[in-house]
């Protein structure tokens, strides 16, 4: 069996997208029975038979329950991830990182902002669709998956903004899902 990130089919409900986690080479598989257990975000291993109109899962197993958030025209933008935005547009930055930490200092997550793209780039629709794997993000991170992953594309601020909470059972997580679900 092979290892894919689980997200939506850009191309419809019907379908789920696998993404090879290392080459981010798309595979467009039914959104049947076999997926099921499957939510965005996941990696799975997954058989894949070919034999019939296109690839079909035929088994699969999830192994890390990471689960991606996708929210458009979100407002408000919570503080931390405001700041961040707001430093990387005052230094001309096109990027910029910041850890997040609960009151007691210990680290909660990680927040990413990436400014607006010129021109026709859609960079929410490109983590979204794949086009941009989100798996390079992940990677940095010390700790392990499962996360929470929620990229954001504000009403108010020209950025995107992508939040890993370290933690899907923490305090930080569940405020975000009340937040921006």
């Amino acid at each position: 069996m092979d290892e894919f990130r689980v997200l939506a089919s850009p191309r419809g409900p019907d379908e789920r997208l696998l993404l090879d986690p290392e080459t981010a080479d798309p595979t467009y598989v039914p959104d049947d029975a076999a997926m099921a257990s499957a939510e965005p975000g996941n990696r799975v291993r997954a058989a894949l038979d070919w034999t019939d109109d296109g690839p079909r899962v035929t088994d699969l197993d999830v192994v890390d329950t990471t689960r991606f958030r996708f929210r458009r025209d979100v407002t408000p933008l919570f503080e931390a991830a405001a700041d961040c935005w707001q430093e990387a547009h005052a230094a001309g930055e096109a990027m910029n990182v910041r850890v997040l930490r609960n009151t007691d200092s210990d680290p909660v997550g990680v927040v990413y902002v990436f400014a607006e793209q010129r021109g026709a780039r859609d960079l929410f629709g490109e983590f979204a669709d794949g086009t941009k794997p989100l798996d390079p993000l992940l990677d940095r991170i010390d700790s392990q998956p499962p996360y929470d992953v929620f990229v954001l594309d504000p009403a108010e601020h020209r950025c995107i903004v992508v939040t890993v909470a370290f933690d899907p059972e923490s305090r930080f997580a569940g405020t975000m899902r009340e937040t921006y679900e």
